[in-house]
């Protein structure tokens, strides 16, 4: 009597699992497998892991792609910091504390995104003319009362001209006076700045005017709490600098934020 040999029954995810030579070939081929992840020997686990691990390397392609998306991510946290310091005369007088923090938490997103990692090895994107926009430095109570800066005198911008070939920067702070013909002046300061490091200059004070000699006389008797308030004596962090705008941090923990400036200097 002949015997009949029966082919077993294939268990389900045995008829789902492709030849073994085929997935040999494919794993071999996309070099999934490394050293770390030895092959397994169970043929539907084999299927399981080659799937994983295509998977994972799937995302890792993604993540590649994540650069535009980073710049444009750059792009807007610029926008909204210039949103949140229009309208604060650059922090000089206060900011509600609300605000203050949300800007702080922009410079350090900013900052931990510098596309300038070591800024005084680059100085030429630190050299130029640059427009104060908010600072931590505030003039309030009585030393605002004593200069006059309530009512009758009043801030207008806040300039830095930094000349890298001959390592000093010039900073110049504007002022209207009312009720005498609307008359103009400014403080200049004079300061030399040396490289510290990658990221950091040592900033020395070298002078300071004030022009003309109407606004000097104004602030004659209070000019040490005027000088001061912008001395830049003392170390400067450079921790964001692009194109068109510089952030930095100095040793008394004071931040600033400028917009680089085309504007006429002239005095």
């Amino acid at each position: 009597m002949a015997t009949k040999l029966v082919q077993p029954p294939l268990l389900a995810y045995q008829a789902a699992v492709p030849p073994f030579h085929t997935l040999t070939t494919f794993v071999k081929t996309h070099r999934f497998i490394s050293a770390t992840h030895p092959w397994p020997k169970n043929t539907a686990l084999r299927s399981i892991f080659t799937a994983k691990v295509a998977e994972q390397t799937s995302g890792l392609a993604e993540d590649d792609k994540e650069t535009p998306q980073q710049k444009i991510t750059l792009a807007h946290l610029k926008a909204d910091l210039f949103q949140q310091v229009q309208g604060i005369n650059r922090g000089i007088f206060g900011v509600p504390s609300g605000k203050k923090s949300e800007i702080e938490r922009l410079v350090e997103l900013l900052e931990s995104r510098n596309p300038t990692p070591d800024p005084t090895l680059n100085l030429e994107k630190v050299s130029g003319c640059w427009k104060l926009i908010y600072s931590t430095i505030t003039i309030l109570g009585s030393k605002r009362t004593k200069l006059g800066l309530r009512d009758f005198i009043t801030l207008g911008d806040f300039f830095q001209i930094i000349d890298v070939s001959k390592g000093n920067a010039v900073n110049v702070i504007k002022f209207n006076v009312r009720g005498l013909n609307l008359l103009n002046g400014q403080l200049t300061i004079e300061a030399s700045f040396k490289i510290a490091s990658k990221s950091r200059v040592d900033i020395n004070y070298n002078n300071s005017t004030i022009t003309p000699d109407q606004l000097m006389n104004l602030f004659r008797k209070n000019y040490d709490i005027l000088l001061g308030i912008f001395d830049p004596d003392g170390w400067l962090e450079i921790s964001y600098v692009d194109d068109t705008l510089r952030i930095g941090r100095d040793d008394k923990g004071n931040i600033f934020i400028l917009e680089r400036s085309e504007e006429s200097m002239a005095k």
